[in-house]
């Protein structure tokens, strides 16, 4: 069992020593790419010209060995933050990334405070 375990470790450390890439998926990158054409449709749901043209750059981009986060932030910077589905964690929208974890936590305190008070 130790064995397994160190070969794994072993595995993702030597990929990450020799530089040995992680292998893009276009598919996941259209999938994360909103159609500024279609409403609300990724451009791998659209037929529009701009989505096969989207398609294209992001081909291109992987082509010219371009990571996962640099095809976004081009395409972001390209078209705004609105083109991606699931924007990156920056100053201008903190707020809405942590949000959520603030009121579950008020939320788990609140529920928690009532529940004592009727104990």
């Amino acid at each position: 069992m130790k064995l397994k375990i160190f070969l794994v470790f072993f595995m993702f450390y030597t990929q990450s020593l020799f530089g040995i890439e992680k292998i893009i998926d276009p598919n996941t990158i259209h999938k994360n790419l909103r159609c500024l054409v279609c409403q609300g449709q990724s451009i791998s749901d659209s037929n529009s010209d701009f989505a096969q043209t989207i398609k294209l750059v992001v081909k291109d981009l992987i082509n010219e060995g371009k990571t996962e986060d640099e095809i976004y932030s081009f395409m972001s910077d390209k078209y705004g933050e609105w083109i991606v589905f699931k924007p990156q964690l920056n100053a201008q929208n903190s707020l809405l990334w942590i949000l959520p974890y603030i009121a579950l936590i008020f939320g788990g305190f609140f529920i928690f405070t009532l529940v004592k008070k009727r104990q």
